[in-house]
């Protein structure tokens, strides 16, 4: 089955990153299609995902998750870069 977790982060309104959405089955197809309409950058980690699907909506993630959840931001900060033609990364495109 399908699982899906989106997250939100601004350093202004919290300390960590929020879940904002999360869900198995059609509601994951519906949070990851939200995605794609809207050009959010997703990142699959099955781990991860179990972790978040236990923090209730509207909760920051716990601080035993900030490694995990760093490192995917991360990625996405290199994809919003080389999506901007950016040339600060190392441009292979890889992650």
């Amino acid at each position: 089955m399908r699982k899906a977790v989106a997250l939100r982060y601004d350093r202004a309104l919290n300390q960590a990153p929020e879940v904002v959405a999360s869900g198995q089955g059609w509601l994951a197809e519906k949070i990851l299609e939200l995605a794609r309409t809207h050009e959010v950058p997703t990142h699959e980690d099955r781990e991860l995902v179990e972790a978040l699907l236990r923090i209730p909506v509207g909760a920051e993630i716990p601080p035993e998750l900030y490694q995990l959840v760093a490192e995917v931001l991360a990625f996405v900060l290199r994809l919003d870069e080389e999506g901007s033609g950016d040339k600060g990364g190392n441009g292979n495109g890889q992650s």
